[in-house]
């Protein structure tokens, strides 16, 4: 099955890649020829009959992708656009830890030239993003984070109910857009963390319009170290994926939600987030529009090289 289903796929060259333990099939396509279907991506990133990924990410032009073509007309910088998709072959608006495996990719493909402390931006589904070469790997700026549910989340703190899986009762929860949907729930302790059951989506009422990624998250004890850096624990079910070693926007997303439950005290704006794959920090950066950029930082590595099969 995974081999009819390749089509134009095969004798595509691809290489593997990670931010985080989080990993991708990336491929390019410089002239936008392929023409991807979810069953083509589900079987290049199954684990026993594919490659293997969370996820699959193609570099094509911005200019060349139907409906932001508009993206590379206002920002003539962003030339590639990160098509991503998940692992089920569904598309997905954004991934934060696939920018960084992404940049480092083109770069080590010889598509984009960039020295540390570097900057340059690429197309998405969730707008321009702009990506900062830091000597031990990357820093995306993903734009400013928002709650899905608003009115509700300002009087109740709290928008939404979450049931893990196995569980009787339901944990409230906070909604959060990175430009892609989060819903995040606070634990008292890492033990219930490391006992989640995430094989499973969770139950989420109210759901977003698009479906949502759910993070459980443990803040730290205390919350801020001595080098005024606050630190958490997060594990996180990826909607079309599972449960994942880590997730960029999740990331930036469980430290909005701490951030904002927290906000009576002062705002904390240096986060380090530690998921199963690592360490990602996260930052929020006043912009110039009076508001706040989130920026989400960590390693990129690739792992693999090939040539997609055809026989």
């Amino acid at each position: 099955m995974y081999r009819t289903e390749l089509g134009q796929l095969a004798g595509q060259r691809f290489a593997k890649g990670h931010a985080t333990g989080n990993d991708f099939v990336l491929i390019a396509d410089p002239e936008a020829q392929l023409d991807l279907n979810a069953e083509q991506v589900a079987a290049l990133c199954h684990r026993r009959f594919g490659i293997g990924g969370d996820g699959l990410i193609r570099a094509v032009p911005t200019a060349k992708v139907p409906g932001y073509e508009g993206q590379f007309l206002e920002h003539p910088r962003a030339y590639w656009f990160m098509d991503y998709r998940n692992n089920d072959g569904s598309i997905a608006e954004m991934c934060g830890n696939g920018v960084r495996a992404f940049a480092h990719y083109l770069i080590a493909e010889g598509l984009v030239s960039l020295q540390v402390g570097q900057s340059f931006q690429i197309g998405s589904r969730a707008g321009v993003k702009e990506i900062t070469r830091l000597a031990d790997g990357y820093a995306v700026n993903l734009g400013p984070w928002g709650l899905i549910f608003e009115q509700e989340a300002a009087e109740k703190s709290v928008d939404s109910m979450v049931k893990p899986r196995g569980w009787e009762q339901a944990l409230p929860a906070l909604s959060i857009t990175m430009g892609n949907p989060h819903t995040v729930v606070a634990l008292p302790d890492v033990q219930m963390l490391e006992e989640l059951d995430l094989f499973q989506a969770p139950e989420v009422s109210p759901v977003p319009a698009n479906g949502t990624n759910v993070e459980f998250v443990v803040p730290s004890e205390p919350l801020i170290e001595e080098d005024g850096v606050a630190q958490v624990q997060m594990r996180v079910h990826e909607r079309g994926v599972g449960e994942t070693l880590s997730c960029g926007t999740g990331a930036c997303a469980a430290a909005a939600a701490v951030r904002y439950w927290a906000r009576s005290t002062a705002l904390i704006n240096q986060w380090a987030v530690k998921v199963p794959g690592g360490v990602v920090g996260v930052e929020f950066r006043g912009n110039a529009e009076g508001g706040e950029d989130t920026i989400l930082s960590g390693p990129a590595d690739l792992v693999a090289r090939g040539i997609i099969g055809s026989e």
